[in-house]
């Protein structure tokens, strides 16, 4: 089973942009989708964004359009990329990944997940 790895969290400030990373530990089957997650200290995880390895379409939080892009190298990294980042965007990113060729935003369809990375903000 395909095991995920996200990196890239790390102390920062508001206003800066940040690149989030998933790495899978083998190449992506063109049936997966891709998507991140993200929850912060007392509330629920929230769907952030969604690649289709299938269709290469996207699939993003309309609460948070604009700001993320998720994008993909197609062989087995899938990136978040974080503009403008606001003290609210402070929680652990999540990577998870299903097969299906359809994206969604529903955590409880993910059936892998990686352990997080922690994006805290400093002032």
């Amino acid at each position: 089973e395909v095991q995920l790895v996200e990196s890239g969290g790390g102390l920062v400030q508001a206003g800066e942009s940040l690149k989030l990373s998933c790495a899978a530990s083998e190449f992506f089957k063109d049936d997966l989708a891709i998507a991140w997650f993200r929850q912060a200290p007392g509330k629920e995880r929230e769907g952030v964004s969604c690649f289709s390895m299938y269709t290469s379409r996207t699939l993003s939080s309309d609460s948070l359009k604009g700001r993320f892009t998720i994008s993909s190298d197609y062989n087995n990294t899938t990136y978040l990329h974080i503009d403008s980042l606001e003290p609210e965007d402070a929680a652990v990113y999540y990577c998870a990944a299903m097969t299906s060729t359809r994206c969604s935003l529903s955590a409880s369809v993910y059936t892998i997940w990686g352990p997080g990375t922690q994006v805290t903000f400093t002032s």
